[in-house]
């Protein structure tokens, strides 16, 4: 038995190996389909990564799709059932790195554009496609500087669906209609190194940052509100001493992180960070990584598009969440577009034998076709 349109063009991408930042050509592949129903077709290449804007249309509104041709590395390949670059379907599931996260929902994506233009070629607004192939790397030249660049010369995205694997136990139970923000510290705090037999000539900055650092474990940063938990703050890593267990460290380097809500701003955890060192008498140096703030869609024609069409296929309403990591909506969402995210399901993603259901794919399409014809039919 033959493929399905979706399911050829899925195995089409996932046997290209477009590890971070690599392409592979799959933007290519995309091109030549868009270009035969319509669409302008843009790359935007910056420095090592492969963008593409392909616009249908010029007015408003402006729908979009948005995702990412790259995928994280297979590791080691002895331990897949298969090989993770020849996507094989197995019991109904599709097989193969990238197939969740998030090649599938590529191909959704032009599948479903197809099929909505076949019936209405003439549709209101505008439909376009934003991909990236940096977005499991350090998110630099991907989507970011595509939105640079359109709003530069004012080009405004109205609506926009990332096809992240958003989905829990079945596609479509849940949406993501936001996410929490995130940002970095790294510190450095200073002491002075020494021998451990001699601990009044040294000045140990462990010993010094815990009760810090132990303030800061504890503190409520805020409740959250009804579509975010509260913030959280956890320790990544924590390095000092010279490998010796006779000398007293010079330096104590920790880093941590924030996912954050829409109840404090970047700003807000940076004071709070610097009071805290401050107080306990701390002499530290300190650098920031902000990854993006957080974004929320609690309203909005697409919306509600989303949860309809997810409704018409599935039966019954998706789970409305914002839990997780970050994504590229946050570039997006910056722009005052609503953005939702509804993708696979995610059990698999980054994993070995990476998978999704077959039948989770089809009907992933009819979702997407269905909010087209809902917004711009």
């Amino acid at each position: 038995m033959s493929d399905s349109p979706v399911i050829a063009l899925a195995k089409d991408f996932i046997s290209r190996i477009s590890v971070t930042p690599e392409d592979a050509g799959c933007q290519d592949v995309m091109i030549a389909r868009l270009e035969k129903i319509g669409f302008k077709i843009e790359p935007m290449i910056f420095e090592d990564t492969t963008n593409l804007w392909a616009r249908r249309g010029t007015e408003a509104p402006l729908f979009v799709f948005a995702g990412h041709t790259d995928v994280v590395p297979a590791g080691p390949s002895e331990l897949w059932h298969t090989r993770p670059f020849e996507p094989t379907i197995i019991d109904g599931y599709l097989h193969g790195r990238g197939t969740a996260d998030m090649k599938g929902s590529l191909a959704c994506f032009v599948v479903a554009i197809e099929r909505f233009l076949e019936t209405n070629p003439d549709h209101k607004g505008s439909i376009a496609l934003l991909i990236t192939s940096d977005e499991e790397g350090p998110f630099i030249n991907g989507t970011t500087r595509v939105i640079d660049t359109l709003e530069a010369r004012n080009e405004k995205i109205d609506m926009c669906i990332v096809g992240e694997p958003s989905s829990t136990h079945f596609v479509g139970d849940v949406v993501k209609n936001g996410r929490r923000g995130s940002i970095t510290g790294d510190v450095s705090i200073k002491g002075t190194q020494g021998h451990v037999a001699y601990p009044h000539l040294a000045d140990n900055p462990v010993h010094r940052a815990m009760p810090a650092l132990a303030e800061l474990a504890a503190t409520t940063w805020d409740n959250g509100n009804a579509y975010f938990p509260p913030t959280s703050f956890q320790i990544a890593n924590l390095s000092a001493g010279t490998g010796a267990s006779n000398v007293i460290p010079g330096e104590f380097h920790v880093q941590f992180n924030f996912r954050f809500s829409t109840e404090l701003t970047a700003d807000d955890i940076k004071r709070k960070v610097h009071s805290v060192l401050d107080a306990h008498g701390l002499d530290y140096d300190m650098q920031w990584t902000f990854s993006g703030h957080p974004f929320l869609t609690d309203h909005g024609d697409l919306l509600e598009a989303v949860v309809e069409a997810i409704e018409e296929v599935n039966h019954q309403k998706p789970e409305l969440l914002t839990t997780g990591g970050t994504s590229d909506g946050r570039f997006i969402a910056r722009t005052g577009a609503e953005v939702i995210e509804l993708g696979p399901c995610n059990a698999t993603i980054h994993k070995v034998n990476e998978c999704v259901k077959v039948a989770d794919l089809e009907k992933l399409t009819d979702m997407y076709q269905k909010v087209l014809e809902k917004i711009l039919k």
